[in-house]
């Protein structure tokens, strides 16, 4: 527990990259600053990591001193009182090119009014990853346009999408044309219904600023998502079991031929040891309706001070210092994404994760999801939704209208 006079606890995002990351950070951090503390990094997976900050009021209680917190639920723990506010600490001491040195797409979400609750810790919106060595073939490519009469291209529509994952389907070389991470937790299935609503034109908030999902764009991406990640001869069997870590494992694996996922995800695949697909992976754009812009999510996490730390100028200071230039370059050499535009640009960075540069180019069609005081347990309506359509032959318009019904009285 952080009250314990030697100890310094950080609730960690279970992930590899992050782990190994914040244990270098912290030795490096000691070495210069002469801090004595012993690190305790409790990990733990996306819905434990929740659970333990904000609902069971981990961070509003001093059960730790820092945590990475998702923007999905920064809203509610502000609500809740769970956060140290940062501007005391930021006007005395500002980390190094604040705010400039970061896009302003990634300093909004922790902002309620004057009040900042947390610094840009891993970005990297949602994407389309590829295979560049199988897109790049001479043999697929003839072979594509034989049986479909067109060139194999990086899809740019939902249908090509779907047509060249079939293509790539080979389960008996352990190749599977597309990976989706369908793991009921609230989040991931939540992500892909709103890029499937966004890519074909529509939006998730009504002018009053209600969530408002009840509209034919809707039900068509219903229809899509529920075709598509049900296609034995398209997807990854064990997309179901997947959440977007397991599902990017999956394809640094050689599982698949592409993977609609978070951008951090490929560049793991640059940077892993045991990446089997290192120098062969493609970013793009998602793919979109017919006649509809594409469009992404930006979902980051952020480094937040625990309101009941006892810690609290220590860990303003360990902050500093992990969201330095070096620090957020290093997260990403290590597997995660940093959020500096310095990072971005860096040649060293790009010459190993050569897309790396695309990051501005899908934060200019990211959204964000809605600060709204219930959006955790609409995502959740939404979640049971999309499982819905997954298991059953409920009519996707009954599921939408249903759904909504159950939002409305959430708003």
């Amino acid at each position: 527990m952080s009250n314990q006079a030697d100890t310094f606890r950080i609730a960690v995002r279970k992930f590899g990259p992050f782990e190994t990351a914040m244990q270098k950070f912290w030795d490096q951090y000691c070495a210069i600053s002469g801090c004595d503390l012993k690190l305790e990094m409790v990990i733990l997976d996306l819905h434990e990591l929740y659970e333990s900050t904000i609902i069971q009021k981990g961070l509003a209680n001093g059960d730790f001193d820092i945590a990475h917190i998702n923007t999905d639920w920064v809203y509610e723990g502000y609500l809740n009182n769970a956060f140290e506010l940062l501007n005391p600490y930021i006007n005395t001491k500002k980390p190094v090119d604040f705010p400039n040195g970061w896009s302003k797409s990634l300093l909004s979400l922790q902002r309620f009014g004057w009040e900042v609750v947390g610094l840009p810790f891993h970005d990297g919106p949602e994407c389309l990853i590829y295979r560049t060595d199988l897109f790049e073939s001479e043999t697929e490519q003839a072979n594509y346009l034989k049986q479909f009469g067109k060139a194999l291209e990086v899809p740019k529509t939902w249908e090509d999408f779907h047509q060249v994952a079939r293509f790539f389907n080979r389960p008996a070389d352990q190749l599977y044309g597309s990976i989706f991470a369908c793991y009921p937790d609230g989040h991931n299935a939540v992500f892909d219904f709103c890029l499937q609503l966004w890519t074909r034109g529509a939006t998730l908030v009504d002018q009053s600023g209600n969530i408002q999902i009840h509209s034919q764009a809707a039900v068509d991406g219903l229809d899509f998502y529920r075709k598509m990640v049900n296609d034995e001869t398209a997807v990854h069997p064990k997309s179901a079991e997947f959440e977007s870590v397991a599902a990017g494992i999956a394809f640094s694996n050689g599982e698949a031929a592409m993977m609609i996922n978070w951008f951090g995800f490929a560049a793991m695949c640059e940077v892993d040891a045991n990446s089997k697909v290192k120098g062969n992976i493609g970013v793009e754009l998602l793919p979109a309706a017919i006649g509809k812009a594409s469009a992404s999510l930006n979902v980051y996490w952020l480094y937040t001070i625990a309101k009941g730390s006892r810690n609290k100028n220590l860990a303003y200071d360990f902050l500093r210092f992990v969201t330095d230039v070096e620090q957020d370059k290093q997260l990403t050499l290590e597997g995660g994404i940093g959020c500096r535009i310095s990072t971005w640009k860096d040649a060293e960075v790009n010459e190993i994760i050569p897309y790396y540069h695309k990051l501005e180019q899908l934060h200019e069609v990211a959204n964000m999801l809605p600060q709204h005081k219930n959006w955790t347990l609409i995502a959740k309506v939404i979640d049971e939704m999309v499982l819905k359509a997954i298991n059953t032959d409920e009519k996707s318009s009954v599921l939408i209208e249903q759904t909504q019904n159950q939002i409305n009285k959430l708003n």
